[in-house]
């Protein structure tokens, strides 16, 4: 099975440098029509510049392949509309999002101001979220559309410094979630990256063998996976160094306690079985685990 983007159209967010880079290149390798976007900021989000996004869009050129750049700063939904557009005029419709655009302003949570906070929200979160309702009604209409989220193992799993960026990661699982079900009808497939990757958030945090081990391209294969026509959907894929492994939410078994017994010393009592993970399972959506609990419910009351 070879996997191709003839025809298709890909935004690629935050595509100026490290893991959007390679997305971009790699869109347009394969036959899609990308458009670049890099607001050009530093890594805390500061500045901007036009010149990584048309850098990269001369390397598409060059190998032959098409491409536009775009500066557009994806916290700011009236630029991201006109990014849309902008791709719409040019290239008549939008068949993939990749939001990858992100900043970092790590500090102990102690220590971090409140603007640090909602700045790193406004670009992982709003701006993803920006992205995807712009190209949303396009994507319902044409019958087609795959995004992808960028998540981290900071929100998956929790990273010190990082509560700002880890809030904002795990954020958009949950909006994949739902994007997930209010999109697949209309066959559009919303799934979630979560890359290690060597880019220049990570740069000062390791050697330079681990540097090399886990360079952003051994990530891109996976996005591409995640944007192909038969892609699943609701997927969060961990992708590093060229290993890949799914992640998902799990929930133990409904340990059920009688009116009678119910008390905060009753849970602490049976928490080691409330928390045997040997019992876990994932639910498809919000419903299952709601009726599974009144069931468990409605069922103790008839015993």
């Amino acid at each position: 099975m070879s996997i191709r983007f003839d025809g298709k159209v890909a935004i690629v967010t935050g595509a100026g440098a490290g893991l959007g880079r390679e997305h971009a290149l790699a869109f347009a390798a394969r036959g899609a029509k990308v458009v670049v976007n890099d607001f050009g900021g530093g890594r805390d989000g500061s500045g901007g510049s036009s010149e990584a996004a048309l850098a990269v869009v001369d390397e598409i050129r060059a190998a032959g392949g098409t491409a536009i750049a775009n500066g557009a700063n994806v916290a700011d939904f009236a630029q991201v509309e006109a990014m849309v557009a902008q791709t719409i005029e040019a290239f008549g419709r939008v068949d993939i999002l990749v939001n990858n655009a992100g900043i970092l302003r790590d500090k102990s949570f102690a220590k971090m101001d409140v603007a640090d906070f909602r700045s790193v929200l406004d670009v992982h979160l709003m701006g993803s979220m920006h992205c995807t309702k712009a190209v949303w009604e396009t994507m319902r209409e044409q019958k087609y559309g795959r995004i992808v989220m960028t998540t981290s193992a900071a929100g998956l799993y929790g990273n010190f410094g990082q509560a700002n960026y880890g809030a904002a990661k795990m954020a958009l699982v949950g909006l994949m979630n739902v994007l997930h079900q209010e999109g697949i009808k209309n066959n559009i497939k919303v799934n979630t990256i979560a890359p290690i990757a060597a880019t220049r958030m990570t740069a000062e945090l390791l050697p330079e063998a681990a540097l090399q081990a886990i360079r952003p391209e051994r990530v891109t294969p996976g996005v591409l996976f995640l944007c192909s026509e038969d892609a699943p959907s609701r997927v969060v894929l961990s992708a590093g160094g060229g290993s890949f492994a799914a992640a998902t939410m799990v929930e133990t078994a409904p340990c059920h306690i009688a009116d009678a017994e119910l008390s905060p010393e009753a849970i602490a009592g049976r928490f080691a079985e409330i928390s045997d993970w040997s019992t876990a399972s994932a639910y498809a959506e919000a419903g299952q685990e709601v009726g599974r609990f009144i069931e468990v419910a409605l069922k103790s009351a008839r015993a």
